[in-house]
């Protein structure tokens, strides 16, 4: 795989650079290192593990010296945390892109949830998906503070976005959930479902789309059956 190189410019540091670039370019171009430097790094994690992934291996990779890598990152650990960040508020903001408060209470909440899910399930059994979450728990006995930063930036950050969809569903009359962080959680679980369990394990084959759209619409189905205030109690069931 063909190294990464960082310019010569990174050996040098912002400090030096100050006077020769405007703020702004600078600002950009360390930007720009920053990911590249997130990119290589994730690679190597996925390679070799984090527990034997190293500064020293992720710079030769890098094609710089190790000086360069912690210019920008303190530690091993900072890097990771800085990859899970990414990748999960990317994830995050896609998964979870729901109609604003505003809109949420006039939104058609089967058709909301139904994409909401499809996207979710969808992105669990991506191979990116599964090798971030197998690295994590890992790592998560020894180094709980990673699956916390895990958690924050990726599915909790998603539930807390589920919820206020959800409060603004019920307080228009749409579903009654005696507590809608819960729901949010359920939702995502019943969405989950022994599906993404298996593929996991390694036990199927990666699910197809329609078998992505039909374990989600049961999921639907299922939450809106018990929410659904629009439900008589005999059609719940």
């Amino acid at each position: 795989m063909a190294q990464a190189k960082l310019d010569p410019e990174g050996e040098v540091g912002a400090a030096e650079l100050k006077g020769k670039l405007p703020s702004a370019k600078l600002d950009a171009r360390r930007d720009a290192k920053r990911e590249a430097i997130v990119e290589v790094a994730r690679q190597v994690f996925f390679e070799e593990g984090y527990a034997a992934a190293s500064m020293s291996s992720i710079a030769a990779r890098l094609g710089g010296s190790k000086g360069t890598l912690y210019n920008y990152f303190k530690s091993k650990e900072a890097l990771f945390e800085a990859y899970i960040e990414r990748a999960c508020g990317q994830w995050r903001a896609w998964i979870f892109d729901l109609p604003d408060d505003g809109a949420a209470g006039a939104a058609d909440i089967e058709a909301v949830l139904t994409d909401l899910g499809e996207r979710f399930l969808g992105h669990l059994v991506t191979e990116s998906s599964i090798r971030l979450l197998q690295l994590v728990m890992a790592e998560a006995q020894r180094a709980p503070e990673l699956a916390h930063v895990f958690y924050d930036a990726g599915p909790g950050g998603g539930i807390a976005r589920l919820t206020r969809f959800l409060e603004a569903a019920k307080a228009a009359g749409h579903i009654d959930p005696p507590d809608c962080r819960m729901a949010a959680q359920q939702f995502l679980s019943l969405c989950r479902g022994h599906l993404y369990f298996r593929y996991s394990l390694n036990l199927i084959h990666r699910p197809t789309p329609a078998e992505i759209k039909a374990e989600v619409a049961r999921a639907v189905a299922l939450f809106l059956g018990g929410y659904g205030k629009h439900l008589s109690q005999r059609e719940r069931f």
